[in-house]
């Protein structure tokens, strides 16, 4: 009964952590300008609830009590610093946490600290990916190494960036707080890539055996909507609600009962969460898909393609192919042209998709990432080149995919595995 206990305890803990480290984060920046401090604290106070939840069971409000014990230890940190006195006073006169552990939110701006957050972090002075990486650390908790698989960068390259820019923060003096509308398109940028990224590991986890973080793509699907709210017409921002949306629809069917994943080609599409595909199809509905222009209105489109069909033998490859093409032209990159090589290959057939993916290969623009062999291995199945696509399985393999990904990766090389060992029987 005990074990059963702690496991309840342990169950809730890793659920608050998923759900509401933002916001405890974000409440003792506002409160106290540390960026340092707030993360320790928040840490301490899911440290605490292990130990006093075990005991005390779980509250009813399990965010407002990780938050007043947040700041609660972050106020005890601040006094013990005499030398910090007049930090400890103006840190008294922000923003106060009331005993639920509520923020006074009288005439905010922004409804919510860790939208706050958000734009603090896309502050112009730093640099994109700083930005980026800044925002999925202090918001949603997401570890270096994490955050160093998004952007297929080291660990200790990611954890100098994330030193570095809380530094500049600190030393620029730049405030917490949402900037003036005239200047929101210049911080628009990294907060959508902030949203996306945020989305994309809770879409498709890159640690842990879920293929879902559910929390995260709530969260990044809750913030999105924000931002529409606020920008209703800027058509990038509408478009990356479209695309999360139409992306999320799909969430349902990229598993089976016993937690494998299911590639798009499979999925049963019954599952697909159609509100959600009909609210997307709403966004995008005043642009044609010949005029989308914009990488995330392009993304979308891609998307609006494939929720349009409703078998995957009627996806229009075609189409998403040249969507693909359009991406590939605004936003430049070695993984959009991988994935164009897949629509080309559905599309064209697939010795010329292989043809798009072989020349990446020998490129090396994405050497070490493990969906480039996985790709060559699944267009040479298609072809019946087995054991070149099991040679590939096997790279794809050694490059540490994600544990749900290994699972699937495995799977299709032992079909192959196993299919090439019954034509050697064969007399």
């Amino acid at each position: 009964m005990a074990e059963t206990a702690g496991s309840s305890v342990e169950t809730a803990v890793t659920d608050a952590f998923h759900q509401e480290w933002g916001r405890v984060v974000a409440t003792l920046i506002a409160a106290t300008g540390d960026w340092d401090l707030a993360e320790e604290c928040a840490q301490d106070a899911f440290t605490q609830a292990v130990q006093r939840w075990s005991g005390d069971g779980v509250p009813s409000r399990p965010g407002a009590w990780l938050t007043t014990v947040a700041r609660n230890k972050a106020v005890d940190r601040l006094r013990r610093r005499a030398v910090e006195a007049v930090k400890l006073e103006q840190a008294a006169l922000r923003s106060p946490v009331s005993a639920d552990g509520d923020e006074d939110r009288e005439g905010a701006a922004i409804p919510d600290e860790r939208l706050r957050l958000i734009f603090t972090c896309c502050h112009p002075a730093l640099g994109i990916e700083a930005r980026v990486a800044l925002t999925l650390r202090s918001l949603a908790g997401l570890t270096t190494a994490q955050i160093g698989r998004a952007f297929l960068a080291p660990e200790a390259t990611m954890a100098k960036r994330l030193v570095r820019a809380k530094h500049k923060i600190q030393d620029a003096g730049i405030p917490f707080r949402v900037p003036p509308p005239h200047l929101l398109p210049e911080r628009l940028g990294g907060v959508l890539a902030v949203l996306y990224l945020l989305f994309n590991e809770g879409y498709s986890a890159s640690a842990g055996s879920d293929l879902v973080r559910l929390g995260l793509t709530t969260e990044a699907l809750r913030l999105a909507r924000i931002v529409a709210q606020l920008m209703p017409d800027e058509p990038e921002v509408q478009a990356l609600l479209a695309l999360m949306l139409f992306q999320d629809s799909r969430r349902l069917a990229r598993v089976d009962a016993h937690g494998d994943l299911v590639t798009l080609e499979e999925q049963d599409r019954a599952l697909w969460d159609r509100a959600q595909i009909s609210e997307a199809q709403r966004i995008l509905s005043g642009t044609p898909t010949t005029l989308l222009t914009g990488p995330y209105q392009l993304q979308a489109g891609i998307a609006a393609c494939h929720a349009a069909a409703q078998h995957a033998a009627e996806t229009d490859w075609a189409a998403i192919a040249g969507l693909y093409g359009r991406l590939a032209e605004v936003m430049p990159s070695p993984v959009v042209e991988l994935n164009r090589a897949v629509a080309v290959a559905m599309a064209e057939g697939i010795e010329v998709g292989l043809a798009r993916v072989e020349a990446l290969e020998t490129s090396g623009a994405l050497g070490g990432y493990h969906l480039l062999p996985a790709t060559r291995a699944d267009l040479l199945r298609r072809m019946g080149r087995r054991s070149e696509a099991a040679a590939s399985y096997r790279r794809a393999l050694e490059l540490g995919p994600s544990e749900v990904e290994r699972r699937y990766l495995m799977r299709r090389l032992h079909e192959l595995d196993d299919s090439v060992t019954a034509e050697r029987r064969v007399p």
